[in-house]
């Protein structure tokens, strides 16, 4: 990484930092009196817009997007690939409200856990995968049922570019159960923003956003189908923007949701 770039991703960093301590600050104090929408828009759309904007003016991370004619109107779930942190950013500012699947050990942090726990998010625990999952089809039910979008990244936990990792059922037995569709997402983000290290390179993410797919009759089968469906057509997108390699096999990964 060039002398240039590394101080830009400094300078990132130091606002990032500096902008998530001040607005995880003022929305402690201000989000407890708002109604959950407005308090969503507050604490975490408007931040999550500007660590995508800064990411853009200060990184040179850019993006586009393919399919936003796909998302529909009622809020359902939405599976999407996991390469780095900035597709949570941006999934976070497009959709709202949204609630997604974190670690608990994050609601500990001061101010940015605490801003966080406002927001209804699925804290799991991810040393037991079998509550987590109960957790995940109780609250995420819930959280459909409120209006709300349920992100879910089925893989787990981020996967290097030319990967992917299997997908577990979690997502679209959540979709299934509450008969609502699952949105697939596609994106290249881990090219200019990986998963490890701090480095970050100039670019232009692809973001794809498929067509909702709804599952064909209920039940195990049915879960277990639209899954197929959805990783096909995610394998296939990331492929398509040059972000999976041909040969690539799904890999196993730990996380329960």
């Amino acid at each position: 990484m060039s002398t240039v770039q590394t101080l830009r991703t400094f300078l990132f960093y130091l606002l990032l930092a500096s902008s998530s301590f001040f607005w995880c600050t003022l929305s402690v104090f201000v989000a407890p009196f708002l109604p959950f929408r407005a308090r969503y828009r507050f604490v975490n759309q408007t931040w999550c817009r500007c660590a995508v904007w800064l990411a853009k003016v200060v990184m040179g991370i850019r993006y586009e997007v393919k399919g936003l004619e796909n998302i529909p109107e009622r809020p359902c779930v939405i599976l999407a690939k996991h390469q780095s942190t900035w597709e949570t950013f941006f999934l976070s500012a497009l959709f709202e409200p949204l609630s997604q699947v974190i670690k608990r050990e994050l609601l500990y942090v001061p101010f940015f856990g605490w801003a966080m726990a406002m927001l209804k998010p699925i804290a799991i625990d991810r040393s037991n995968p079998k509550a987590a999952l109960k957790q995940l089809a109780k609250q995420g039910h819930e959280r459909l049922e409120q209006g709300a979008w349920v992100l879910i990244f089925p893989e787990g936990t981020r996967i290097a570019t030319g990967q992917i990792g299997k997908f577990s059922r979690g997502g679209a037995s959540l979709a299934v159960n509450a008969n609502l569709p699952v949105l697939p997402i596609a994106h290249n983000a881990g090219e200019f923003w990986p998963k490890q290290g701090w480095r970050k390179t100039p670019g232009t993410v692809q973001v794809i956003i498929g067509p909702p797919m709804h599952a064909e009759g209920t039940g195990p089968r049915a879960i277990a189908e639209l899954n197929d469906r959805a990783f096909a057509w995610i394998s296939q997108a990331q492929r398509d923007i040059g972000s999976l390699d041909a040969q690539s096999q799904p890999l196993e990964t730990q996380t329960p949701a």
